[in-house]
C-alpha cells in the first residue's frame, strides 16, 4: 500500500502531500522533514529505493523517489509494493503532468493544485494504484476541464448560487416548510428585504 506522495522542491518546501493513513499534523510535518533529509543526503548516482525504517510505524516502510529538476517526487511504500512498479507509476504521473500542463514546473503544482489533486487522484486512490494509462488520465483531466470551464470553473459557483437565489420569484414568502416529518417554521422576514 502507497502510504504517502510527497513532492517538495530542492529547498524542502512541499508542493504536494497526500497521506493516506490518518495521522496528526505534528506527525505529518515531521515525516515530511525526515523525508526531505533522507532523500537529500543520498548522492545522485545511488539507486532510488531507501529504507526508512519506522517512518510511518511499521518497519518495512520504504522510500521510493525521483528527481527532476527542482523536485523531488517521493512515494511512502510498504513492504507489499513493487519497487519498480513505483518508480514507473512515478515516472507515470510526471509524463501525466507534463502532458496536461505543457512542460510541467514547479509553479504549475503551486497555481494549478486542484488539477494536479484531481489527476493524482486518477492515478492512485486510497492508496492503491487505480490507472497507470497515461492516455486515460489525461483524456479524464481533458474532460474534468471541459466540465469546469462549461459551469463558469469553480470559482465562479459562489456567484451563481447567489444570483440563482436572487432570481427566484416566489409570489409570498413561505410560512412553514414541510420535508416528510420535518416542520420548520420561517420566520417573518420582511424587516430584511
Amino acid at each position: 500500500m502507497i502510504n504517502a506522495i510527497l513532492v517538495f522542491n530542492n529547498h524542502g518546501k512541499p508542493r504536494l502531500v497526500r497521506f493516506y493513513r490518518h495521522l496528526a499534523e505534528e506527525a505529518q510535518q515531521q515525516i515530511l522533514r525526515d523525508t526531505f533529509h533522507m532523500v537529500l543526503r543520498r548522492d545522485e548516482h545511488v539507486c532510488n529505493f531507501l529504507e526508512c525504517g519506522s517512518l510511518f510505524g511499521s518497519p518495512d516502510c520504504k522510500l521510493i523517489y525521483r528527481h527532476y529538476a527542482t523536485l523531488y517526487f517521493v512515494f511512502c511504500v510498504d513492504s507489499s509494493e513493487s519497487e519498480l512498479g513505483i518508480l514507473d507509476l512515478i515516472q507515470v504521473f510526471v509524463e501525466t503532468l507534463d502532458k496536461c500542463f505543457e512542460n510541467v514546473c514547479e509553479l504549475d503544482l503551486i497555481f494549478h493544485m486542484d488539477k494536479v489533486h484531481y489527476i493524482l487522484q486518477e492515478v492512485v486512490i486510497g492508496g492503491m494504484v487505480l490507472e497507470t494509462n497515461m492516455n486515460e488520465i489525461v483524456a479524464q483531466a481533458e474532460a474534468q476541464s471541459k466540465l469546469e470551464k462549461a459551469e463558469g470553473g469553480l470559482s465562479a459557483a459562489p456567484s451563481r448560487a447567489v444570483s440563482a437565489v436572487k432570481n427566484i420569484n416566489l409570489p409570498e414568502i413561505p410560512r412553514n416548510i414541510n420535508i416528510g416529518d420535518i416542520n420548520i417554521k420561517v420566520p417573518n422576514l420582511s424587516q430584511f428585504m
